[in-house]
């Protein structure tokens, strides 16, 4: 901690060194690298806090890792956040922060980091890859189901290679670049945000402003404090989906705003005694010039129990469901509906470190393997 101008300016800089290991079969579920077997992912993540008075904050989170998502590639450093906010009023009623941050979408992306986050991997609607690309205007109905997996006959060289092109309702946090407004009235929270890139863009695209303002992303989120107890939420995404890149791939007459997402989502939480839980649902429309929406629904619960002041643990069940679209005449499933269980003990050996496992059984996608495991374990220290 560090201040100045007769405490008028704090700053307080801190971090988290965080040492994860999965093993996992074939193919790999949600946002793990290619193929199956272990890894081992060590991330560094600082933060800088600062503030100025009561009317201006500026936070800054930087990262030093193998990539957003766990993987097996060298190492690389970046920025993941950096925003300023002002606060003209002592009661919180308006803030307005611009620059790169978080979505407002949802309850999970507030809690997502590795010290209060009670799992390992995201839930099921923020990291498992739909049939959905970004870097391709489909053409057709069958090109969908291609990239779905619902056609076979596709070796498994090219199912594994095809998962990094696809897209999930939300993907993580959603660090996109853009300006949001957001307060507290009573017991009403309420947050709007205008993005260059849609809550399912991936990391690649977060800080690539090329060309997204001519179409951005609009996100909302109001939230309701009934009691100590329960929080409600309802949040709002709409925004293309294709990258830049995409628009080469575009059918004449065709724009790039016409393939947009739209997701609808309601959230709970509660909390008593040692007992919290959280539940999401989510509705999102790919929207397919020449084919129709691709619609899919997507829901999680967990519940996480202290047991002791140092042992907690928590549960979550996962699933996801696929709707219908028009091919040769006929309503065909546009992916494979799948279920997900997620079992996560923690230890907080100290006040600065804590050790996570956890286990995941996944049903439900089209590979041969209709069951796939996962086992992961993760150290925290964070300073």
């Amino acid at each position: 901690m560090w201040s100045a101008a007769d405490g008028q300016f704090r700053s307080r800089l801190s971090g988290i060194l965080d040492l994860e290991a999965y093993a996992f079969q074939s193919p790999a579920p949600g946002l793990l690298p290619l193929g199956g077997g272990q890894l081992l992912n060590p991330r560094l993540t600082a933060y800088l806090d600062a503030q100025w008075g009561t009317q201006w904050y500026f936070f800054l989170q930087s990262r030093v890792d193998r990539g957003f998502d766990p993987a097996r590639s060298g190492t690389q450093v970046r920025f993941d956040e950096y925003a300023l906010r002002f606060t003209p009023w002592k009661e919180r009623r308006l803030s307005l922060q611009v620059g790169k941050f978080a979505s407002v979408v949802g309850n999970w992306i507030a809690r997502h980091e590795s010290w209060p986050n009670p799992f390992i991997t995201a839930p099921l609607p923020y990291e498992n890859l739909t049939g959905m690309w970004d870097s391709e205007a489909i053409g057709g109905s069958g090109a969908l189901l291609k990239w779905s997996h619902v056609r076979p006959g596709l070796p498994p060289a090219i199912l594994a290679i095809e998962k990094a092109l696809r897209l999930p309702i939300v993907w993580g946090p959603a660090y996109g670049v853009g300006i949001a407004l957001g307060g507290e009235i009573d017991r009403f929270r309420y947050a709007l945000e205008i993005k260059n890139s849609a809550v399912s863009s991936r990391p690649s695209e977060w800080s690539d402003t090329a060309d997204r303002w001519t179409h951005p992303t609009l996100s909302t989120r109001l939230g309701y404090r009934l009691n100590e107890m329960w929080n409600f939420g309802f949040s709002a995404s709409a925004g293309p989906y294709l990258r830049s890149a995409a628009k080469v791939t575009l059918p004449p007459g065709r724009g790039y705003g016409d393939y947009r997402q739209t997701v609808l989502a309601h959230d709970v939480s509660f909390a008593w005694h040692h007992l919290q839980l959280w539940s999401e649902i989510f509705a999102s429309r790919f929207e397919i010039p020449g084919v129709g929406q691709a619609d899919t629904l997507a829901y999680f619960a967990e519940a996480k129990y202290k047991f002791g002041p140092r042992f907690s643990g928590a549960l979550r069940w996962n699933e996801q469901f696929f709707g219908q679209i028009q091919h040769l005449g006929a309503p065909t499933r546009w992916g494979y509906d799948l279920w997900r269980i997620d079992f996560a003990p923690t230890w907080r050996l100290s006040p600065h470190a804590q050790l996570k496992l956890q286990y995941s059984l996944q049903h439900g996608d089209s590979a041969p393997r209709r069951h796939t495991r996962t086992i992961a374990g993760q150290v925290t220290i964070r300073f």
